[in-house]
């Protein structure tokens, strides 16, 4: 495929069938045909000069169901606000945001009560924070977790333009919980939205190279055992976690944001759904 349009060869191959056709490929045009109203227009004059008997079965397939369309009873209209909230996020992510929130809740009880690490020098809510919407993340796009991932990979719209929404939907539900739990144990803002931040942008960033959730379990494995397990060891912050850190978190994010703009062609091929 071309920057801007499909190839006639791919577009010839889809509308006869071809099985040489590679599955990326298949996937990849069939993102850009929602989109493209030539490309579509090509692929039907393809598919009459091409594949005759596939023009004339929907044809007569059409002729069949238009009377039935006709008399049958239309479906009744969905909930404005059901709609818009099916397109950020599904069903299935609902437990793992609710469960993000009830670990930051206990954390920032834990917090409260003195007794996250055995001393009151390191917040929990600070050392969780920029895992949380990472797990969130990987939850709205795990193959083992979403009964419908099949469905979903499958669909034209299964790019970048759906991780992006459905990361979006995580982050304002994990983010305000963070903020109460910021604010309670002291912590200012800085010192756990810019990890938290930059961990997400970073797992869609690597999403496009091993799958959104390698990512996220490669991610929180590292985080755990060069940031989490000395932490709770030494019974301190470390420089990770304190104020002096925070330039590097930013240029995390920064290098996270730049790869996934750079790279946001990768998710329209089927590697990055995994």
């Amino acid at each position: 495929m071309s920057v801007e349009h499909a190839s006639m060869r791919i577009i010839d191959g889809y509308a006869r069938g071809d099985t040489d056709l590679a599955a990326d490929e298949m996937w990849a045009l069939e993102a850009h045909l929602e989109a493209c109203g030539l490309c579509r227009d090509r692929l039907s004059a393809a598919v009459t000069a091409e594949a005759p008997a596939v023009a004339s079965l929907v044809d007569t397939v059409w002729s069949g169901l238009e009377p039935q369309l006709a008399t049958a009873v239309p479906m009744p209209p969905r909930r404005r606000w059901s709609a818009r909230l099916s397109a950020w996020m599904t069903p299935t992510m609902v437990p793992w945001l609710a469960m993000a929130v009830g670990v930051t809740l206990i954390a920032l009880l834990l917090d409260v009560v003195g007794s996250g690490s055995g001393s009151g020098d390191v917040s929990l809510v600070l050392l969780l924070a920029p895992v949380l919407p990472v797990l969130g993340v990987a939850a709205s796009w795990s193959r083992g977790l979403d009964p419908a991932y099949e469905l979903t990979a499958s669909v034209p719209r299964a790019g970048l333009y759906l991780v992006l929404r459905r990361t979006a939907s995580v982050l304002a539900v994990v983010v305000p919980a963070l903020l109460v739990g910021g604010y309670v144990t002291g912590v200012t803002a800085a010192q756990w939205l810019l990890p938290c931040l930059a961990f997400t942008s970073t797992t869609l960033a690597l999403g496009g190279v091993v799958g959104v959730t390698r990512a996220a379990v490669a991610l929180v494995a590292v985080w755990a055992a060069v940031v989490v397990a000395p932490t709770l060891a030494a019974s301190r912050t470390t420089f990770a976690l304190q104020t002096d850190g925070l330039p590097v978190w930013e240029l995390i994010l920064a290098l996270g944001i730049g790869v996934l703009i750079a790279r946001r062609g990768a998710y329209s091929v089927l590697g990055a759904h995994q």
